[in-house]
């Protein structure tokens, strides 16, 4: 391991806010420095022009007489970190034979508590997020950073005479949220297959069934006050559409809805390398989803990743499609930010491993917005509010401890394109992304569960991480496959989400009705100790699987490499309607299961509720309140207040496309109750291919966009 000291991390003004939290925890505690450090996993250090380049290209510096540091904040031992990702890939494009690159902080503190009293553990909260990153006392403990463990092994849940018992048990271990019932609809199902379950098997169905995958909760059946109700809570969603179907093209059934757009003119590169302007049909598919559990967790990364969710979800529509702009939405509780107390906050605790609201709205916006422009797709519109409501029973108080964090966004697609094809016996079936790690494991389950009552362990796992710039080339390659049009070598494409692979590569099959052979060990991997069902079920940012027929597989193996994507062969599809996963480098078959018993009728859930009577006698004390104190309570609420602090996080522009965004006016403020992105050329068609015809690439006149900029 060789170890450079970097620039400063922090600028005056962070390092004072820094130090004012740090005084009110424990008298005296400051942050004196903190800076950089580079940990960079090689077999020779290098020396001379090439040590020389290699500081030039980290902004580091010799650490041959380092500043002395109290402690060391590094990423999250065992992991991977997103920076370390890309900056190791850009290390490797210059040229250094290193394995692996990572980045640090390290800090001067004076007067740190001491260590086991509560204001020490205050101290490093503050320092450093338990969830992604590890504090370090010995330099020399990096080393942690890079050393891989042996593999872990497959493990079979001994079922015995008490199969249930058995089950309910490995339930627990391992945090899979299975309800009693679906405890015994795995016991019935395994005993008519007459063999023990795998741990692969059982994290599998598990993910493939929770809440976040399955929606039981709103597929449920339901008694209101005593009467059945002949709609599930998704039936009476889906019933608008079954009512007015007009202009939508595909709903509830795919990685997001398409509706029709309009005619436009779109500007890409042909396969000859040349780009043109193509008049053709333009439609659009829409997404909203949420990522509460992850935000509530660890901020940063639940919201980069909800946003990094969503974008996926749109790019994998149909047979492809081009993710354009997006939204952002968070609820939480009030915010309690510390030296600026409001009169309707009380102090209570939060659950166990929660942030709190003031958190995550610190954090979990710059998260979103940060993927968004790294992806290079601007976020134009969203929404923030807190609340938090006495009920008037004894001890319970409604709120958003746990956050929802939404993330939403559209996407242009190609009419042809809409419908996913159906994969045939023998077409094969590739993961596109990233490699699997120690991350995102159990996501699906772990949001299934009420916030706090899972293990520590447990919420560490699931926490996610993002890479928009591996999730960017995996949309490169996308969209040099729908660029083909009839010809789009892309049978049908699923994003990867919660549950890893064994969610999505049992979906991309069971939509066609079709088995698989999988490979394990072809599945690209930057952690060795992981076990069979790690690997299986990790949901590490950013991966989608795709099936593509064997005949163009030349073809989309040439984009990958163009874009420098990572991918791998995995498998194909098989006519008998079972998954069959091995590991042949351990000869071992980790799952070996008939679809049905995954994707059948398993136990529905039902809920009975009643309806609870709207109180009117609940009336606010406004004693000692005047008209102006109230008006200005009422403006220092988060809902009604200024969002400017979200908004201008971001770079609006991104992409080149956007027409109007929130800030109105010339004195730009906040206010615009619309976004508007322009098609490409939509609606200008004939001009656009004028323009495109007179250059390779057509540079507008101001009159030209302005114009464009009105459609």
């Amino acid at each position: 391991m060789i170890v450079f000291d970097g620039q400063s991390a922090l600028s005056p003004f962070r390092l004072e806010r820094l130090n004012a939290r740090l005084d009110a925890l424990h008298r005296g505690a400051r942050v004196q420095s903190a800076w950089h450090v580079y940990f960079i996993d090689a077999d020779a250090t290098p020396e001379g022009e090439q040590r020389k380049r290699l500081l030039e290209v980290l902004e580091a510096r010799d650490a041959a007489a380092p500043e002395p540091a109290s402690l060391w904040v590094v990423p999250r031992l065992g992991t991977i970190s997103p920076w370390s990702s890309k900056a190791t890939d850009i290390v490797h494009g210059a040229g250094f034979a290193v394995r692996r690159v990572e980045r640090g902080m390290a800090w001067q503190l004076t007067s740190l508590p001491e260590a086991g009293s509560p204001a020490h553990a205050a101290v490093l909260e503050v320092l450093h997020d338990a969830m992604t990153q590890s504090v370090l006392w010995r330099l020399d403990e990096a080393q942690g950073l890079f050393l891989a463990g042996q593999p872990g092994d497959l493990v079979h849940v001994r079922l015995g005479d008490d199969a249930g018992a058995a089950l309910a048990q490995a339930n627990r271990e391992l945090g899979l949220a299975l309800a009693d019932d679906e405890i015994d609809y795995l016991a019935e199902r395994y005993k008519e297959l007459g063999r023990d379950p795998s741990d692969a098997e059982l994290f599998m169905f598990a993910q493939a069934n929770s809440e976040h995958c399955r929606h039981k909760v709103f597929n449920a059946s339901w008694t209101l006050d005593g009467q059945p109700q002949d709609k599930s809570l998704f039936g009476m969603i889906k019933n608008t559409h079954e009512h007015a179907p007009a202009h939508t093209l595909s709903a509830y059934k795919d990685n997001a809805a398409v509706v029709e757009g309009s005619a436009g003119a779109r500007f890409f590169a042909d396969g000859d390398g040349v780009w043109r302007a193509h008049p053709e049909r333009i439609e659009y598919a829409i997404k909203v989803e949420t990522h509460n559990h992850p935000t509530a967790i660890a901020p940063w990364p639940g919201a980069a990743t909800g946003a990094g969710g969503e974008i996926r979800d749109e790019g994998a529509t149909g047979r492809g499609a081009k993710p354009k702009a997006g939204l952002t939405g968070f609820s939480v509780s009030d915010l309690r930010i510390p030296g600026h107390p409001m009169p309707w906050e009380i102090d209570r605790p939060l659950p166990p491993r929660m942030a709190s609201a003031f958190e995550i709205m610190r954090d979990g916006p710059l998260g979103a917005a940060a993927f968004n422009n790294e992806f290079g797709r601007p976020c134009l519109g969203g929404y923030f509010r807190t609340y938090e409501h006495e009920t008037g029973e004894a001890g319970v108080r409604r709120g958003y401890d746990k956050p929802i964090m939404i993330a939403g966004g559209l996407a242009n697609i190609r009419a042809g394109h809409v419908k996913k094809l159906e994969l045939e016996p023998g077409h094969k079936v590739i993961v596109l992304g990233g490699p699997a790690m120690l991350i995102g494991l159990g996501g699906g389950a772990a949001s299934s569960v009420a916030s706090g009552t899972s293990s520590a362990e447990l919420d560490f796992a699931s926490v996610q991480r993002d890479n928009a710039e591996m999730e960017r080339r995996c949309q490169q390659v996308i969209d040099a496959c729908w660029a083909r049009g009839e010809h789009n070598p892309i049978v049908s494409v699923h994003d990867v989400g919660a549950g890893g692979l064994s969610n999505a590569i049992p979906e991309l099959l069971n939509d066609s009705n079709v088995g698989g052979q999988i490979d394990l060990s072809k599945v690209p991997c930057d952690d060795p100790s992981l076990s069979p069902m790690q690997v299986w079920s990790n949901e590490s940012q950013e991966r989608y699987v795709l099936g593509i027929d064997a005949k163009d597989l030349a073809e989309f193996e040439a984009y990958c490499e163009r874009e420098r994507c990572p991918y791998a062969v995995v498998g194909e599809a098989t006519a008998e309607r079972t998954l069959v996963v091995r590991d042949p480098r351990r000869d071992m078959t980790v799952i070996d299961l008939p679809m049905d018993v995954l994707f059948g009728k398993a136990p529905r859930m039902h809920r009975d509720a009643r309806r609870i009577k709207p109180r009117i006698d609940l009336v606010p004390d406004l004693t000692g309140i005047s008209m102006d104190e109230a008006l200005i309570r009422v403006l220092k609420l988060p809902t009604v207040g200024s969002k400017n602090f979200l908004i201008t996080i971001g770079d609006r522009t991104v992409g080149g496309l956007c027409s109007r965004d929130p800030m109105v006016g010339p004195w730009q403020v906040p206010v615009a109750d619309c976004a508007v992105t322009i098609a490409d050329f939509d609606g200008y068609a004939g001009e656009a291919m004028a323009m495109a015809e007179r250059a390779p690439v057509a540079l507008l006149s101001s009159a030209d966009a302005a114009r464009l900029a009105v459609g």
